[in-house]
């Protein structure tokens, strides 16, 4: 009975911990979200000026020394921590997997303020990967504020991660879930409810600096009949080469810039400014990271012609932004290019006078779904995450379907997931010979044919260095002796020397 107690105050201290968390990460978030909006509406509007001004060279040369100056600025913001820049998710997977330490207070307010120079432009870039790791970087600094290490500090930090997401987006669910699918890659109860309560205060907070309307709101009033679920599969198939190909573009975005090998790193972003430059002057609906396009699409029928241009320009666009390395995401960028070559497919189809009109809206949506879940190969938080901010539950089935093919095709073709290979890109060894030898506590669920499952623990070949402190099981805590044999849903609590931590996830977690 007290080892129960011992655990219900465990829960409570995680929720308790997971408010505080979401409150100040909705606050630092929001505020991000707001002034990303207001700049980016000021460059529109500094565009039109232009176009309409009665001397438009002068103009156009202003334009041009406010690019360099922010060139410069932003170079030197980021120029003295590289983990700040790029989405930021791969460095706080890499945190969560004892992989890399940073320093939360330099990357906090480099990336806040770099994020708003490079996202607040219009370049093809996300808020999400920023937020989570703003959001990360809370938790971390409220770890420090209380003195809390180990265990006690990643949960922190995978709170802070799911109320970024969810306050980009609007999206508690998916945000939680994303951290449980993609980030932790653990279904720890404490780490559940943590970042379900984090999300959920973060999004009241986004919520009512925003309002209540979801963030893609998009009217679906037409069902697919059964009878038209064979396109769907196609689109899967579509979707999933469609998603492999922008894998392998982005992952290699960055060696473009080697063709500029006088120009240092942290300047290349002056390079994107010139490319939207010309899309701000013709086309400014372009800009940004793509939510505008995304509604604008839904409410108009465009030919296969502009959609397909859209669809080079954004592809193109967004590789170069990703590729020069400041702080900027790929998960809304993603999202806005499954929704054009949904689109494309569905007017295709329209074309041909094989579905109505009013299935293009679907077709959109679901492209969203596909190409999300196969880029990143996270289908679950993909499904929720655009159900939340399309603000519909009622095609989960036909999402589910598209999802679920989309990922095996680029599962077959060899792709892996996007953050995961962006880790791998990481430059990791130099942090991980700065750990101490300190012991920190690791929770692993026994997951459905995970490597735990129906072991007994004498055949866990754990490191040296590894110690299995107890078991719990219907919280009810166990010994751990030899012929214990692990079972779906059981919680084993290690005791690991912090040099052993990386090694450890990855053995028994991956």
């Amino acid at each position: 009975m007290r080892s129960l107690v011992k655990i219900d105050k465990e829960r409570q201290l995680a929720i308790i911990r997971g408010i505080i968390v979401g409150l100040l990460v909705g606050i630092v978030v929001s505020s991000f979200r707001w002034l990303v909006e207001y700049i980016l509406h000021g460059w529109n509007s500094l565009f039109q000026a232009i176009k309409s001004g009665s001397n438009p060279v002068l103009a156009l040369g202003a334009v041009l020394l406010l690019f360099f100056g922010l060139t410069f600025i932003l170079g030197k913001i980021i120029e003295k921590d590289p983990n700040v820049n790029g989405s930021g998710i791969p460095q706080v997977e890499a945190q969560l997997a004892g992989q890399l330490t940073i320093n939360p207070l330099s990357v906090f307010w480099r990336k806040y303020l770099g994020g708003l120079i490079s996202i607040g432009s219009g370049a093809f870039l996300g808020r999400e990967g920023p937020s989570v790791q703003l959001g990360a970087a809370v938790g971390e600094l409220f770890s420090l504020r209380r003195r809390l290490t180990g265990q006690d500090k990643k949960l922190l930090i995978a709170m802070g991660s799911a109320a970024g997401l969810s306050a980009a987006f609007g999206a508690p669910i998916a945000g939680t879930l994303f951290v449980l699918e993609e980030v932790y890659r653990s279904f720890s109860l404490l780490v559940w409810l943590g970042s379900l309560a984090s999300a959920i205060m973060s999004d009241i907070v986004s919520s009512y600096v925003f309002g209540l309307q979801p963030v893609l709101n998009i009217k679906i009033t037409y069902t697919l009949p059964l009878n038209q679920y064979g396109w769907l599969i196609i689109l899967g198939l579509f979707l999933g080469l469609a998603g492999y190909i922008y894998q392998q573009v982005t992952l290699r975005a960055s060696n473009f810039y080697r063709l500029f090998w006088w120009l240092p790193r942290q300047y290349h972003f002056g390079l994107v400014f010139l490319t939207l430059l010309p899309i701000g002057l013709y086309w400014p609906q372009l800009l940004g990271g793509g939510s505008l396009i995304i509604t604008k699409l839904s409410q108009y029928q465009n030919s296969l012609q502009i959609l397909g241009l859209i669809l080079i320009i954004r592809f193109v666009g967004s590789a170069l932004a990703f590729g020069s390395g400041v702080p900027g995401g790929i998960f809304l960028p993603i999202l806005t290019l499954g929704a054009i070559s949904g689109e494309l497919f569905g007017a295709t189809l329209l074309h041909w006078q094989l579905i109505s009109a009013a299935a293009l809206p679907n077709m959109l949506v679901l492209g969203m779904v596909g190409y999300f879940a196969c880029v990143s190969k996270a289908p679950f938080t993909a499904i929720i995450l655009i159900a939340e901010m399309v603000g519909s539950m009622e095609h989960l089935v036909p999402m589910a379907l598209v999802a679920l093919i989309a990922y095996l095709i680029v599962d077959v073709l060899g792709g892996e997931p996007i953050y995961e290979a962006l880790r791998a890109k990481l430059k990791l060894p130099s942090a991980l010979a700065s750990l101490s030898g300190h012991i920190e506590e690791l929770r692993i669920i026994v997951a459905p044919t995970g490597p735990l499952e129906n072991k007994e623990v004498r055949q866990l070949e754990l490191p040296k260095g590894v110690l299995i402190e107890k078991i719990v099981r219907d919280s009810k805590s166990y010994v751990a002796n030899g012929d214990f044999i692990l079972h779906i849903g059981d919680e084993v609590i290690l005791l690991v020397n912090a040099e052993k931590y990386a090694e450890v996830w990855q053995k028994l977690v991956l």
